[in-house]
């Protein structure tokens, strides 16, 4: 690893993910192929920069004050404004000027779903995890856009505390394939918020019908961001909203998927796991899709300090977290194939068992997403 900086990455990489944008106009006013442009920058062009930029391993201070990090912070927070532009102006111009056929309207709000989600989605999840009640706020909003609120609080209530482990629906299991994953968590995910909800204000003597419940915002920013498509594209509009909402959540499920296949944490008997650790996350050092993802891809970092800025997050050698041999985008297109996916993965799951946890020898019950024996138990 190299020795630190004396301050953070500048501000201005990080707005390679804004290079989206232009792609989805130049895409929408043009039509026919042009519309594969976002896709084809988001999986191969930044697969093939990650080639020639190679790894990022240096680490920033430590931590820095907020004011020290403000053109950082200024592209998450500018993000809303600009994605709101590109889903209303792109149902506007499919529906009532842009003279665009069926097929083409899909194939743009493919690349604008892939922009609320590879995008928008990770700057919500970086806006969610500040203390400051604005960025949560703004956060929230970026969730509504894809009608996947609820994310937030099975995010910070629910995966963060039980990554790893039989509780947390969105640590995939070694050998679940990614088409078996999906509608597991879509499933999973409302419920499991819920109840994570349900039992915070229980414990401050309220029912789910206080206004402090976060579902009443999340169901009004929802309903919003429906009307407002309904009325800039009528049910038409409506539909290419939805799309779009679950193409990003499929890009956000992708991730997840991605990021803590077949890692789990020992079970150490009557209900406890050991805490999380590095080990828990598959990193990534790759320089331009970092940059892209705002350091999303310095996982184990963001696990141990969940609300550390990402230009503050700090990478770990493979001696304590398990690496990826590409980037994000890279990866989350071979999970869409299972069989290749579990071919380059499976081994690396196996050597990472061998690794961190030599003494457990039947991995049985972690396999298959059950409560394992702790170690010693007869």
């Amino acid at each position: 690893m190299s020795s630190s900086p004396s301050r953070p990455v500048p501000a201005l990489p990080f707005l390679l993910s804004f290079a989206m944008l232009p792609l989805l106009w130049f895409g929408a006013t043009r039509g026919g192929w042009t519309l594969i442009l976002p896709p084809l920058y988001g999986y191969v062009v930044l697969t093939l920069l990650d080639g020639v930029l190679g790894q990022n391993r240096d680490d920033p201070p430590a931590d820095l004050p907020d004011s020290a990090l403000l053109r950082h912070r200024l592209i998450t927070l500018v993000w809303l404004p600009l994605e709101l532009c590109a889903i209303y102006g792109a149902i506007w111009w499919a529906t009532r000027a842009g003279g665009l056929g069926m097929a083409e309207r899909i194939g743009l709000f493919f690349g604008v779903g892939m922009t609320s989600g590879a995008v928008g989605i990770v700057y919500a999840h970086e806006l969610m995890h500040q203390k400051n009640r604005a960025e949560r706020w703004l956060g929230d909003m970026l969730m509504a856009l894809v009608l996947y609120s609820h994310f937030r609080s099975e995010h910070l209530l629910v995966h963060h505390r039980h990554v790893g482990t039989v509780r947390d629906a969105v640590t995939a299991r070694y050998n679940e394939g990614f088409h078996r994953f999906f509608p597991r968590v879509l499933l999973a995910g409302p419920g499991s918020a819920w109840r994570a909800e349900r039992q915070l204000l229980a414990r401050a003597g309220r029912g789910m019908g206080h206004r402090s419940n976060p579902f009443w915002r999340y169901g009004l920013l929802q309903a919003a961001a429906l009307i407002a498509a309904w009325a800039t594209g009528g049910w038409q509009g409506v539909g290419l909203f939805a799309f779009q909402a679950l193409v990003a959540v499929w890009h956000l499920e992708l991730t997840n998927y991605v990021e803590h296949y077949g890692l789990t944490r020992e079970y150490l008997g009557d209900g406890r796991y050991e805490p999380v650790g590095p080990q828990h996350s598959w990193n990534a050092d790759h320089r331009a899709t970092n940059w892209f993802l705002i350091n999303l891809q310095r996982h184990s970092d963001h696990h141990i300090r969940p609300d550390r800025r990402y230009p503050l997050l700090r990478t770990h050698a493979e001696d304590r977290a398990p690496q990826l041999p590409f980037g994000y985008p890279a990866m989350t297109a071979l999970a869409m194939i299972p069989p290749l996916w579990r071919r380059r993965m499976n081994p690396r799951v196996r050597a990472w068992r061998r690794q961190f946890y030599p003494a457990i020898t039947d991995w049985t019950d972690y396999n298959r997403g059950r409560l394992p024996m702790p170690r010693g138990a007869s």
